[in-house]
Parts: C-alpha cells; structure tokens; sequence
C-alpha cells in the first residue's frame, strides 16, 4: 500500500503545467502506480477547467502564449510527462534486459520510455551498498538519476543541498522517518539528514531527482564528497 504521495501543492502545480519538468517526470511516475492520487489529479483538472470557463477573457502576452502553443505542440511527443493518464495498470515492462535484471523489469510508462531513451544503462558503484546510473532528460537544472540499494545494504548518512524527490520503484527501504515501497514518493529538503537502509529480502531501486549535490555526513565526507558531483541535462 502507498502510504506516501506528494503533496497537494505539488499536484496542483502539475495540473497546472507550472511544475518544472524533471519534478513533473517523478509525479507522473507516482500517479501511474497509486490511483489515489490519479484521482485527486483528476479533479483537480476539473476544478482547473471549470474556473477557466468561468473567467473572463484576458490578454495574453506574446512569450505566454508562444510558450502554451510550444506545449500543446509538443504534447504528443513521448519525452513529455505531462501525458493523459493512463490506466491504474500502466506499469509495463521496460528494460534492457528484464529476465537478468527483475528491479527494471516493471517500470512505470513514463519512465521506461526515459529508460528506452537512454539506451544501456551505464551503473557507477558510489559505496559498497549502492550504485547509480545518470539520466538524460534534455534539461539543465536537475539531475535525474536510479540509485540501487543492495539488499540489506546502508547508504551513508547525508545532507541535502538542495530539494531531492524519492519515488520508489522496486524493493523497500526505511530511514529513521518511516519504510517505504514501491509507488511511495518522498521529498527531502536543504538541511534534512537521513540514512537509507534496504530491506534484507531485495534490492531496492529508486527514481531521484535533485537540484543540488548531497553532502555525506560524518567522518567520511571529507573524502566522498569531491567524487559525488552533480550533472543536471
């Protein structure tokens, strides 16, 4: 069971189409798996298109209305997260090579179709306990990136510099906040402290996307935090 979802601020900025797209892309994923947020998303489209047909017409400036057709125009590309909804199944396999690897063997649409995107999947160990392989996206200001727990294994303590968003997608891990499974959407912010454990059944993979580099905590951070970096795009 889902028990972690965004907040309502948030959905109402990606009903709205103002979230920006990396953010979008971790929302889309988290309502294709949990049809309660599908749901508060849906009416808050209705909300959103009955105070449109109730308002007076205004002016819209040249650059608005230039940005809102290049929207519309690109509605149907694939790369796009802001795509109709799909059903509460939508969760299809996408992977390089599901029999070998189980964790990318059912992915939510949007995100298997970055994945398809990216071509082989290209892992970096950072600890003995997690890896990491980058996402391109086509933006320049948040990094998108799967990092794999091992089972049972403990990443380091860190900071946050800047907002991460945590969607989980395979497996199960906890902190000293809570446990949380697939389908469950986290948002840690600048100054928040905390330690991912996988659980010891499976390995545990999560979508992240963050607009700042974390910083290690501890003894060791003086020796990882050089070779973390940081590449938004």
């Amino acid at each position: 069971m889902i028990r972690h979802h965004p907040e309502k601020e948030m959905l109402l900025e990606y009903a709205a189409g103002t979230l920006p797209w990396a953010q979008s892309l971790a929302v889309k994923a988290h309502l294709e798996m949990c049809p309660a947020c599908q749901q508060q998303h849906q009416q808050l489209n209705g909300i959103g298109g009955t105070l449109l047909d109730n308002s007076d017409p205004q002016p819209v400036a040249g650059t608005a209305f230039d940005q809102l057709m290049q929207r519309i125009d690109r509605a149907d590309q694939d790369s796009s997260p802001e795509q109709d909804l799909p059903n509460n199944d939508a969760r299809q396999p996408r992977s390089n090579n599901p029999s070998t690897d189980p964790a990318l063997a059912s992915l939510p649409r949007v995100v298997g179709k970055l994945v398809a995107k990216n071509g082989p999947l290209k892992w970096r160990r950072v600890s003995p306990a997690l890896k990491m392989t980058r996402l391109k996206t086509g933006q320049d200001k948040y990094e998108v990136a799967f990092h794999r727990i091992c089972r049972g294994g403990r990443t380091a303590e860190h900071d946050h510099r800047g907002q991460e968003i945590i969607m989980v997608l395979h497996g199960a891990f906890s902190d000293a906040d809570g446990f949380y499974r697939p389908g469950d959407f986290l948002v840690r912010n600048p100054g928040e402290v905390h330690r991912p454990i996988a659980t010891e059944d499976q390995e545990c993979l999560c979508l992240s996307v963050v607009e700042a580099p974390v910083s290690v905590t501890g003894v060791l951070g003086w020796l990882v935090n050089p070779f973390l970096g940081f590449r938004p795009g």
